[in-house]
């Protein structure tokens, strides 16, 4: 089946981008805080739950390619229609898009609440959510390259977390690591369950695989993209964990930003508030390629112009900005996030491929009569 949306050849990037646009999708709010939950559910054990996560995840995106492979030019929305038809089709692409837009929202509505919780206090979440969405209007209507630009620059900078852990070390008890294994595996699978919202991201490569020039190559930096995420995640869960009394974790909603808040350099006193104001940089990828994500989707069933979506779809997130107003909503949103994160990202994939090479088999053997 050929896309039915061709993409200009100066519209598409090089295979390489992939490292960047899959881990700078992944890497954003999460980073600040993941680790409570994780915690919560397999205590010192939750190392081996980060691992697991990326394990299945890098199993998710080999099949998500294998699909991509069968149809060459067709981003997932095209596949839903061209496997279920045009009735179910669309249905699964309007809960796609509402996906997608969800964790739109969630990204943008953690990063305001950052900022109001860490930084101003006072100023006003609407007047925090129309700056950044007014950032977004202006990477999005450079098209898709400005955002893979934007994508690049920020998984660059992304590993100065790193940099940042080291002072923390120095506080640093190893045995609060141990004793390993002490939990039950059903507890630890609990730990990479909670992990849904931190490391999706990845099935991105649903919607940017028609724009890629060499598609042989996509596989490889595919999983070198999640290696780079997971080398970013780690680092910070282990240091966190020694860092933190097993009680201390478990009470800390922002675990990442409290032990940045013990750094003190010569010129910036407070690296923790000069990380939050700079993780802006971290999360405008993640807002662009939602939003990208929803424009593909949207278009998909009916024309729509770029600048007109973006502008509409803004507004819609504004609006939406305005009725969750505490973090308990807003954590409450996220649970109900990560069942149907969870099934989109590491179920749905399974049973598409399953259709789409059943599909195949099935157009091979009308070509042959």
């Amino acid at each position: 089946m050929k896309s039915m949306n061709s993409i200009n050849s100066n519209h598409k990037i090089n295979a390489f981008l992939i490292v960047a646009i899959i881990s700078s999708n992944q890497v954003g709010v999460g980073v600040m805080g993941f680790q409570q939950q994780l915690y919560q559910n397999a205590k010192q054990d939750a190392w081996i739950s980060v691992i697991i996560s990326f394990v299945l995840a890098h199993l998710a995106v080999f099949i998500m390619i294998k699909t991509l492979e069968i149809y060459e030019t067709n981003d997932i929305y095209e596949i839903n229609q061209d496997i279920f038809g045009k009735l179910i089709g669309n249905l699964l692409n309007v809960l796609y898009i509402t996906y997608c837009g969800s964790i739109f929202f969630l990204i943008l509505k953690t990063y305001i609440e950052v900022i109001n919780t860490w930084v101003f206090y006072n100023l006003s979440p609407w007047f925090l959510s129309a700056t950044l969405l007014l950032l977004l209007i202006y990477a999005f209507t450079g098209n898709l390259k400005v955002i893979v630009g934007v994508s690049f620059f920020s998984f660059v900078i992304t590993f100065i977390w790193l940099f940042s852990l080291i002072p923390p070390l120095e506080y640093a008890e190893v045995q609060y690591l141990l004793p390993v294994f002490q939990n039950n595996f059903s507890d630890i699978l609990k730990g990479t369950y909670s992990m849904t919202f931190t490391i999706v991201g990845f099935e991105i490569i649903n919607i940017i695989y028609p724009y890629i020039k060499d598609k042989k190559k996509v596989n490889r930096y595919a999983h070198i993209g999640l290696l780079g995420t997971l080398l970013i995640y780690f680092p910070i869960l282990l240091v966190s964990l020694m860092y933190f009394s097993g009680e201390q974790l478990s009470k800390t909603i922002w675990a990442t930003l409290t032990m940045l808040s013990i750094v003190r350099l010569p010129f910036i006193e407070r690296i923790d508030i000069f990380m939050i104001c700079f993780g802006v940089v971290i999360i405008l990828p993640n807002l662009c390629l939602y939003a990208w994500a929803v424009y593909r989707g949207v278009n998909s069933m009916i024309k729509i112009s770029l600048s007109a979506f973006i502008w509409s779809f803004s507004a819609l997130m504004f609006i939406l900005t305005l009725f969750v107003q505490t973090l308990t909503q807003l954590n409450d949103i996220s649970r109900i996030f990560t069942h149907v994160g969870f099934f989109a990202v590491f179920v749905f994939p399974f049973f598409l491929y399953f259709l789409a090479l059943i599909k195949r088999k099935f157009r091979k053997t009308q070509v042959i009569q």
